[in-house]
């Protein structure tokens, strides 16, 4: 069965970095969308940005614009989130998905979805 298997969350001080990986597996990898989301303790699961298959668009939410980088490996079927000046609302459970078709925003179009990893930015 398809998994998708995040690491890279860690607590870090506001204004530092982290780039958090996911490897696929049992994936056909360069025919999926990646995405990231993002889910606050007592909030709703956010998009936070999605990369399409040849890595030529990508799609980014407001809130991390200028300071989030998604970027894949189609060889090693890997999708990264590279985050810099974090912010303590960026402090969250970060999951990484895969949706079959277009750059998409809408969680109900990724058809799966990692375990999340946990990102604290502290103060």
């Amino acid at each position: 069965q398809v998994q998708l298997v995040e690491s890279g969350g860690r607590l870090v001080q506001a204004g530092g970095s982290l780039r958090l990986s996911c490897v696929a597996s049992k994936l056909t990898f360069e025919f999926y969308v990646m995405g990231w989301f993002r889910q606050a303790p007592g909030k709703e699961r956010e998009f936070v940005q999605a990369i399409n298959w040849s890595d030529e668009n990508t799609d980014t939410a407001d809130s991390v614009k200028g300071r989030f980088t998604i970027s894949r490996d189609n060889v090693k079927k890997t999708v990264y989130l590279q985050m810099n000046n974090l912010k303590p609302e960026d402090t969250a459970v970060y999951y990484c998905a895969a949706a079959f078709g277009r750059l998409t925003r809408g969680p109900e179009d990724y058809n799966y979805w990692g375990q999340g990893t946990r990102v604290t930015v502290s103060t």
